[in-house]
């Protein structure tokens, strides 16, 4: 195994996922007041979604320590790996990759290579499994990084908000604000393809924002590894159904959204993630 991929819980892969890959997963945590969880693995998405709903406060995430990553990365050379290539959320959105860069530090003489994905859910997955399986094939850590670097450039990431509350409990926006876009059933469309949260529109309806979604693929011409992800949508079928329209079904990658982007953009938030041909 001459190089080990690792990465973080805001990939969204799932346990079979990385088991299959042979990817190391480090969570982060997620606490709801006093109580604290591992993402994945004490507190599943399904029962994330379920306290978010009786939560009164949004509840925060936080990155995973550098021990957390050391061991990770430890554990991996003493497996065999001559190079470990670290995948992690985008820089501006979480301190996850500075814990895994501290930990690298840590192994002295290792070829540690900590990679900022610029994305997240299945944006910053994309690169990860791309990443296992190149380097499965027996890749060199040069080639798995330049793989990486290839992809970070084309990857797109969109989702559809379906509340405001979330942007409301977290301070993001006033009280008025969030009552308008209630009565007025605002959908705001978020773009974070350069690794940023971006506006990328309002709609006001959640057909529209499924619609507004099948748009930003449709414009970016030629895709791949198109993804569909939601935090326990009942209209992902919809959604899906638009998409097939154009890109083969079976082609198309369907995940659940886990906390660390669920957190923010709340029950039934819905994306599409990509990399342009």
């Amino acid at each position: 195994m001459p190089v080990a991929v690792v990465t973080d819980s805001a990939a969204d892969l799932d346990e079979s996922q990385a088991a299959e890959l042979g990817v190391t997963v480090v969570p982060l945590s997620i606490r709801f007041g006093a109580e604290e969880f591992v993402d994945r693995r004490d507190l599943t998405p399904t029962e994330f979604y379920e306290r978010l709903a009786a939560s009164a406060v949004l509840p925060e995430t936080a990155a995973p320590s550098p021990g957390a990553f050391e061991q990770a990365f430890r554990n991996a050379l003493a497996s065999g790996a001559d190079a470990v290539v670290c995948i992690n959320i985008s820089t501006d959105l979480s301190g996850t990759m500075q814990a895994a860069q501290a930990a690298a530090r840590s192994v002295d003489g290792a070829d540690i290579r900590v990679l900022d994905s610029r994305s997240v859910t299945w944006g910053e997955g994309s690169q990860v499994v791309a990443a296992a399986t190149r380097a499965a094939s027996g890749a060199t850590a040069d080639e798995v990084e330049a793989l990486v670097a290839d992809m970070r450039r084309r990857t797109h990431v969109y989702g559809a908000l379906d509340t405001l509350e979330n942007l409301k409990k977290g301070g993001r926006i006033g009280n008025a604000q969030a009552l308008l876009g209630s009565l007025l059933s605002i959908k705001p469309i978020i773009d974070v393809s350069t690794g940023i949260v971006e506006e990328a529109g309002k709609v006001r309806t959640r057909s529209k924002a499924l619609r507004a979604l099948v748009d930003r693929v449709a414009a970016a011409g030629a895709v791949e590894n198109l993804a569909v992800m939601h935090a326990n949508a009942p209209d992902v079928d919809e959604l899906v159904g638009l998409l097939a329209e154009h890109h083969p079904r079976e082609q198309i990658h369907i995940g659940i959204i886990g906390a660390t982007v669920g957190v923010h953009g709340g029950p039934r938030v819905t994306g599409v993630t990509f990399q342009t041909c």
